[in-house]
């Protein structure tokens, strides 16, 4: 379905080195303007997601790209190590995941700097080959500057993906008086239109101070309008989480129609002529 779908890449679950059933259910609440979410990394396992990409890859002239989230950077190293071949000879791409919020007792890799560039560096060695990062939301603009200062070290890293869900939200049933999710006694990470204003800080912000990567938008993605802000802010590519998962595959080309209507409304002929290009107040 998504290979036919209106999208423009496909990108594959977070993987960890071995397969996990994730935690216990209920884990995924659909809000009215979003979703709160505590998966703990559900997946079948690198090989099995190793397999899939190259028979994929094979059947599908869409970009793929690879989530992959090892529970520690020695888990990482030995996923990333088992994608050079399909890198090399398939142009599968690499998304290092730095900030799942759902796994009990594992931090969230990207808050700890130092982590980072342990992680980067040891990732880069081992793999070799352009790659991108996903992070987290940072809501501090030292910590943006920390983190951006950390990401330009690595030339390799060529793509940065902003956000992963808002972690640590909490929603309550007011007519049970209970938590909605059941992992982390319902502390869960928060996706969809709420995110939408953490979300562009966070493009704009890495947009401004990694010049020489990609930002790929991701957060509060629900209509066109909702894509040209990210790709206003900054975003050379621009993700879709939530609102996939409440629409359907069918969402891409509704929201492609929007985008092509704003932008023919504004006179932009192509992305690059907004792209980035957030007007600020003197």
């Amino acid at each position: 379905q998504m290979s036919a779908s209106g999208s423009g890449s496909l990108i594959s679950k977070s993987c960890t080195l071995e397969s996990r059933v994730g935690n216990p259910e209920p884990r995924y609440y659909d809000l009215p303007l979003g979703s709160i979410n505590s998966m703990g990394l559900p997946n079948l396992g690198a090989d099995f997601y190793v397999e899939y990409a190259a028979k994929l890859h094979d059947h599908s002239a869409k970009p793929l790209f690879m989530s992959v989230s090892g529970l520690s950077v020695e888990e990482s190293v030995s996923i990333v190590k088992k994608l050079v071949p399909l890198t090399q000879e398939k142009g599968v791409l690499l998304e290092l995941n730095l900030s799942c919020p759902n796994v009990p007792g594992k931090p969230q890799v990207a808050y700890d700097f130092d982590t980072t560039r342990n992680y980067l560096k040891q990732v880069s060695e081992a793999y070799g080959l352009p790659f991108g990062v996903k992070m987290p939301p940072y809501f501090d603009v030292a910590h943006f500057d920390m983190a951006a200062a950390v990401l330009n070290e690595f030339p390799l890293v060529k793509f940065i993906t902003c956000v992963n869900s808002v972690g640590n939200g909490l929603v309550i049933d007011p007519a049970s008086e209970t938590v909605v999710i059941k992992p982390k006694q319902g502390f869960g990470g928060i996706g969809g239109k709420y995110i939408l204003p953490t979300a562009l800080a966070n493009v704009n912000a890495f947009y401004r101070r990694c010049p020489e990567k990609l930002v790929i938008g991701c957060g509060g993605v629900y209509s066109g309008e909702d894509a040209f802000l990210h790709i206003l802010a900054g975003a050379s590519m621009v993700q879709v989480g939530t609102a996939l998962h409440s629409e359907g595959p069918g969402i891409f080309d509704r929201l492609t129609g929007e985008l092509l209507d704003i932008m023919a409304q504004k006179g932009y002929k192509t992305l690059d002529d907004f792209r980035g290009k957030v007007k600020t107040i003197d």
